[in-house]
């Protein structure tokens, strides 16, 4: 996919921001609920509980949307999405949201969220076009 989001972008996903994660519940109405997001290659990551509902709406539909907003200063990504719950993926998903937020509490159902970004929204001069 190539470079989608700018230097400015990068330094905004590594400021404590948290952002507004969307999905389709099972009636068709949007689910938007707060979360903590990490952006690294191409991918956000959101950690959390198995079976909460944003999970199990993302994993039913397959995509999801996150949008983060400071001020004038925004940005939104979508695209699929899938749960993993293998050690590696939660270990990292854990290690970037650390590193960005704070270490989470321990959590023995914690799964991650990635979306795979296809589109990028955002204030002038966080996409790279």
């Amino acid at each position: 996919m190539g470079r989608v989001i700018t230097d400015a972008a990068h330094e905004f996903l590594a400021e404590r921001h948290l952002a507004t994660l969307s999905t389709l519940g099972r009636d068709g109405r949007i689910h938007a609920v707060p979360v903590g997001i990490t952006y690294l290659d191409g991918i956000v990551r959101v950690i959390g509980s198995r079976g909460s509902q944003k999970f199990v709406n993302a994993e039913r539909s397959g995509r999801a949307t996150v949008a983060s907003v400071d001020g004038g200063r925004w940005i939104g990504f979508e695209g699929p999405t899938r749960i993993l719950t293998d050690p590696e993926s939660v270990a990292l998903a854990v290690e970037l949201y650390a590193a960005r937020y704070r270490e989470p509490r321990p959590n023995p159902e914690r799964v991650v969220l990635e979306l795979t970004v296809e589109r990028v929204l955002g204030s002038a001069g966080m996409r790279a076009d």
